[in-house]
């Protein structure tokens, strides 16, 4: 059971777990579509649709913020410049995650998310 259980370990220790959750984050805000498996896919979402909120009130604070996650000036640029934008309105939501086919070498679940 995975009562109380605040994130997935996905088989890393922290400090790789960041650095792998903290690059494909930046890959889909720059490629706004990225295939990866079901696990790290949940994970992923969590953590982008917060920074996406975060970066909804423009002030240095929360850019500040939002860098220190990202670590990546030319995903926080696209941020703030047209998804900013294109989210305004929204309160939530801003990425979908739809299952694909199975990996073929494991048979890993894979799914893509992709920000609306």
């Amino acid at each position: 059971m995975r009562h109380r259980r605040k994130y997935r370990k996905l088989n890393f220790y922290s400090a790789q777990r960041q650095s792998v959750l903290r690059t494909m984050t930046v890959s889909l805000l720059l490629e706004e579509k990225i295939t990866t498996t079901e696990a790290r896919a949940k994970e992923i979402k969590r953590e982008a649709e917060k920074i996406i909120t975060l970066c909804k009130d423009e002030s240095l604070a929360t850019r500040r913020r939002a860098f220190a996650q990202l670590r990546d000036k030319q995903a926080l640029q696209k941020l703030y410049a047209s998804l900013r934008d294109r989210y305004a309105d929204q309160n939530g939501g801003y990425i979908r995650l739809f299952h694909v086919a199975p990996r073929k070498g494991d048979g890993a679940p894979m799914a893509m998310l992709k920000l609306m």
